[in-house]
């Protein structure tokens, strides 16, 4: 009797923990994609200087935002159709905008509404949709703690007729740019395994064989995250871009007299503020 009470037990914990996995694997299946990573937000200590590298090694500024009297306080520098760096001058009067280096992700999505109200619809509490100064559509919502020791600011836009970046497409895009597509983007936090399960449990991103740290995001993108620790990489920003020929990004690098660390597929350099940035080849 005893034995068939036990088998009992175990037949209804399996039962819940097929139901567990089986309700995981559903949000997972039905969590509206992502198109991809849209951009990257670095504060820089001299927004010339940052402009200058960027356009060194081939990728324009497309458009800028100012202030009330006038003053640029971002310039965004394009990457591609899809995808930018937005690059804020720090300002040492203002201690909220005094810190260089990383600022936030920006996730692009096809149907952001879609997004949010998944979101909402599992517990998670983003901002309103709401269109943004440049004219697309956007929500943002709190992450994990990063490595400044504030909840990660994270950022979904989807991009829309008449915005700035739509309004630009086709433009602004130099052939001899030393890399097309920003495939990563590597996120300092003071939990790096709580951060992990936040992306992976909360956003439905998923695991990437071989390495726990590297999560792809959902959809068919193929672009990631990579869960790195306050220690190794601080507040500096970490992006890995895709080059169609990396022989040729070496050989414009050199022109430009811009030092790189070279691995077998991989060449590394660093803008003015130390933030790094990884090119590899297809």
């Amino acid at each position: 009797m005893q034995v068939l009470r036990m088998i009992s037990t175990l037949r209804r914990l399996l039962a819940l923990a097929i139901c567990t996995v089986t309700a995981s694997l559903a949000f997972a299946q039905q969590a509206p994609p992502l198109a991809g990573i849209a951009h990257v937000a670095i504060r820089v200590r001299s927004l010339d200087a940052a402009r200058d590298f960027y356009n060194r090694i081939g990728f324009e500024e497309a458009f800028t935002l100012t202030d009330k009297d006038g003053k640029v306080n971002e310039s965004f520098i394009k990457l591609n159709d899809h995808q930018f760096l937005e690059l804020y001058p720090a300002n040492p009067d203002n201690p909220k905008q005094a810190s260089i280096g990383f600022l936030h992700v920006c996730f692009e999505g096809d149907d952001l509404q879609a997004i949010h109200d998944d979101y909402v619809a599992h517990g998670l509490t983003p901002t309103q949709v709401r269109k943004a100064v440049a004219g697309n559509m956007l929500f943002t919502r709190a992450g994990p703690i990063d490595a400044a020791g504030a909840a990660q600011n994270i950022e979904y836009t989807q991009y829309m007729p008449g915005s700035r970046h739509y309004e630009d497409r086709g433009k602004h895009i130099d052939s001899d740019r030393v890399a097309d597509t920003l495939i990563g983007v590597s996120l300092a936090m003071k939990d790096p395994a709580g951060a992990r399960d936040f992306y992976l449990n909360q956003l439905s991103f998923k695991s990437i064989a071989g390495d726990p740290m590297f999560l792809h995001m959902p959809g068919a993108s193929g672009q990631e995250i990579e869960i790195a620790t306050a220690k190794s990489l601080g507040t500096k920003a970490r992006l890995t871009m895709r080059a169609a020929n990396i022989s040729k990004a070496a050989r414009l690098l050199k022109k430009q007299n811009i030092a790189a660390l070279k691995s077998k597929d991989t060449l590394t350099i660093s803008d003015p503020d130390g933030n790094l940035i990884m090119i590899r080849g297809e």
